[in-house]
């Protein structure tokens, strides 16, 4: 069973799904709780998110790959935004902090989209460059992060 998420999840339910879950793929979102707040509508992002990862990796550990398949562990997705509004230093710092192991998937597929370009942040406006998803890549690198990408 493949637990997608956006990383904004409570301790107490994980638990609730210990031993059901084989991999757990959530969403990184931000680093940053203030941009949280204001593009997803949530508090304390960060420290929710660091305590959630924390939690799936004491239940399936570091991804497992069999045969080109994942069969078991954490794989985080981490959404390039422009102009590093994702704060991606921070989520980077925050996964190695769980296990320099994770295995992560910087995603660039950032475009905007409905109110995108009535946003309050310039940077939304615009798709993410090449060279921002490449310093996402060595930030990681620099957090000592190794896998995916």
């Amino acid at each position: 069973m493949v637990y997608n998420s956006g990383g904004y999840d409570s301790v107490g339910a994980l638990r609730l799904l210990d031993g059901v879950v084989d991999i757990y793929m959530p969403d990184a979102k931000y680093g940053n709780d203030e941009i949280a707040g204001k593009l997803s509508h949530v508090k304390s992002y960060t420290a929710v998110l660091y305590s959630a990862l924390k939690e799936m990796h004491r239940q399936v550990g570091d991804l497992m790959i069999e045969k080109d398949i994942a069969v078991r562990g954490l794989l985080v997705r981490h959404l390039v935004l422009p102009g590093g509004l994702a704060g991606s230093e921070e989520v980077m710092r925050i996964i190695s902090a769980i296990s320099k192991d994770t295995y992560v998937n910087i995603m660039a597929q950032y475009r905007p989209e409905h109110k995108a370009s009535i946003s309050e942040y310039e940077e939304l406006r615009r798709p993410v460059y090449r060279e921002e998803v490449e310093r996402v890549k060595d930030i990681a690198r620099r957090f000592g992060l190794h896998r995916g990408f």
